[in-house]
């Protein structure tokens, strides 16, 4: 029967053989070229420490002083430098410390050929007794380099000097290196094992959360996002997916929105019809009324009781008048009139408008705009009818001592740079729920008004095509947010 391996187990053991085979290959190369170097750096110190040996007791050894030079070499022997020997001209032994006595294997020959250079040396490795065990049966291995002697000035070479040195400390070096490479090869197979681990549930999963995902979404499931980041195969396998689902739920809010647009569009189409309509029917007889009453006011006979109700009846016309003239703004679709405009010239013009009703209030009203705006293509008088009207339900949000602060700079986005303006007050502010509903026509929440304002506003900036904005918390105030483009980007 054949065994059914995961992909995921498969995968792992793969990568672990891999890994195992590069550490091993991995730690023997450094581990021959660790070794190679300590020796190498061991040749190169008995090398110096010969020539040093030499040139200590090169006066002494020049006058045959024999004496002088055991002395001198017996004072030098440790634990590391096991023997010295010295060499005539002719490779003759001259002199050798007393431990080496028992080698004449190795003290009685001279490893240097006659013809021998200044600089070049010999070197072997050979085994001594270990003097430090008792039993005198451990043996130690010795490096031994010999070296010619010269004297400076002089071409002839004088003798040469042979040392040995233990490689005691060298092996354990050696030992204490491999044993570090073990550890750090285990370390790094224990890593790649976790590693391995890792990238085969990396691309395991991806594959299962893949198989999951094609199910749910033949079910009809397209808010589903098959969440794969890798960039391979499989990672654009789950982005066509996501793509696909994501431009099925795109149609589906854009067909939605259209619909929302559609009977938006239908309604204010009604309303438009209808409104222009009423307000034809109401104007003329309206004007028939507000001509009487005037001709009745101009009459000398009034006494001041009658002429008291008349003027509040004009007042009533007049409300009446400005609400059909607003009706009316609303209802048109009238054409701007563009020209380049400084947006703090518009936005001073509508704060002047607003003085008497900003004294009146003790309202503080700061202004903060940022240097060097560029320039818009507005039609002047529509803008300043939108601040006006926002400036105004500002004033009515605030009570008495409040402060309204208005900031003008410069946003930049990828659509295009564009000024933005900011209207805030610290009134009692707009619930959110309602955030949605306050630019419809004829939605209001003040005791007066019939709530065209704003909506007459989002149609002028949406001429403009900017964007209108509200952000309000509730007893913390309200901000209208406005981005108007800038010359350059109409």
């Amino acid at each position: 029967m054949r065994m059914n391996i995961s992909l995921r187990t498969r995968l792992i053991f793969s990568m672990i053989f891999l890994l195992a085979a590069q550490a091993v290959f991995i730690l023997y190369v450094i581990e021959r070229r660790e070794i190679k170097a300590i020796n190498e750096e061991q040749k190169e110190k008995a090398v110096l420490l010969a020539q040093l040996i030499a040139q200590e007791n090169l006066q002494a050894f020049v006058m045959w002083d024999v004496d002088g030079v055991k002395e001198s070499i017996e004072n030098r022997i440790d634990e590391n430098l096991r023997y010295v020997i010295f060499y005539d001209l002719y490779n003759r032994t001259f002199v050798n410390n007393d431990f080496i006595a028992d080698y004449e294997d190795i003290y009685q020959y001279s490893n240097l050929p006659l013809d021998v250079k200044e600089g070049d040396y010999a070197f072997q490795y050979t085994y001594v007794v270990d003097p430090e065990d008792p039993e005198h049966e451990a043996k130690v291995r010795i490096l031994e380099i010999e070296v010619p002697i010269y004297i400076q000035g002089n071409a002839l070479r004088w003798g040469s000097i042979k040392i040995g040195l233990s490689l005691k400390e060298i092996e354990e070096e050696i030992y204490h290196t491999r044993n570090l490479l073990l550890l750090m090869g285990l370390g790094g197979l224990f890593l790649g094992i976790l590693a391995a681990t890792w990238i085969a549930s990396r691309i395991t999963n991806p594959i299962k959360k893949l198989v999951d995902g094609t199910h749910k979404i033949s079910r009809g499931d397209f808010s589903l996002k098959i969440d794969i980041d890798s960039r391979d195969e499989i990672g654009n396998l789950a982005s066509s997916f996501n793509e696909m689902s994501y431009q099925l739920m795109l149609l589906t809010k854009r067909m939605e929105e259209a619909n929302k647009k559609l009977i938006q569009v239908e309604k204010l189409a009604s309303i438009g019809h209808m409104s222009t309509g009423i307000a034809h029917e109401i104007r003329n007889p309206l004007t028939s009324v507000k001509l009487n009453i005037q001709k009745l006011l101009e009459k000398t006979t009034l006494d001041e009781l009658d002429k008291a109700h008349l003027d509040i009846s004009r007042e009533g016309i007049a409300q009446i008048e400005k609400f059909i003239k607003e009706l009316l703004d609303f209802a048109r679709i009238s054409d701007l009139n563009l020209d380049s405009f400084s947006l703090e010239q518009i936005m001073d013009g509508s704060i002047k408008m607003m003085a008497d009703t900003l004294e009146l209030k003790h309202i503080t009203l700061e202004t903060h705009y940022e240097n060097n705006l560029p320039l818009v293509q507005v039609d002047a008088d529509k803008l300043r009818q939108v601040f006006l009207n926002i400036l105004h339900n500002a004033c009515e949000a605030v009570n008495e001592g409040g402060k309204i602060d208005v900031h003008l700079s410069t946003v930049f986005e990828d659509s295009g740079s564009k000024v933005k303006v900011e209207i805030a007050d610290n009134g009692a502010g707009i619930p959110e729920e309602e955030w949605s509903n306050i630019f419809e026509p004829f939605y209001t929440t003040k005791a007066s008004g019939i709530g065209l304002g704003l909506a007459i506003a989002l149609k002028i900036i949406e001429q403009h095509n900017g964007i209108i904005k509200v952000k309000s918390k509730q007893d913390l105030g309200t901000t209208f947010e406005i981005l108007i483009p800038c010359e350059e980007e109409k």
